[in-house]
């Protein structure tokens, strides 16, 4: 398939293929005419990195689960260096959340302070 069914059918633009396969996450064959061709793996490689940025990955996250669909692999996911990723990913989120719950807890107190018996967000919507 050419690039525009490829994009089409990932649901991105044609740009952002260009630029994973500079990033060499996907690799065109070219046609006689110059013009790139992709296969049915591509498109499964191209989901996985979709799928993957939209949870907060980014392109360099993704290979490691490029590598392993191409490896054979019926999941990105199921390779080790796929899985230390996933951990290293959640243990940032994890940070994440304890930042943000601490934040938190000291904009409740700033409430509090400047706004002595006003009732914490939460508490409004009972």
């Amino acid at each position: 398939m050419r690039i525009g069914e490829l994009a089409r059918r990932a649901g991105i633009s044609t740009r952002a293929l260009r630029y994973y396969e500079q990033q060499g996450l996907i690799t065109a064959r070219r046609a006689a005419n110059g013009y790139r061709e992709y296969g049915e793996e591509d498109l499964r490689l191209v989901t996985e990195i979709r799928s993957l940025l939209t949870v907060g990955f980014t392109l360099e996250d993704a290979r490691p689960f490029v590598a392993c669909l191409r490896a054979g692999h019926s999941s990105g996911g199921s390779c080790p260096e796929s899985v230390a990723v996933y951990r290293r990913k959640l243990a940032e989120i994890d940070d994440e959340i304890r930042t943000l719950l601490a934040r938190r807890a000291e904009v409740a107190a700033q409430l509090t302070t400047a706004c002595p018996g006003c009732p914490p967000r939460e508490q409004e919507k009972k």
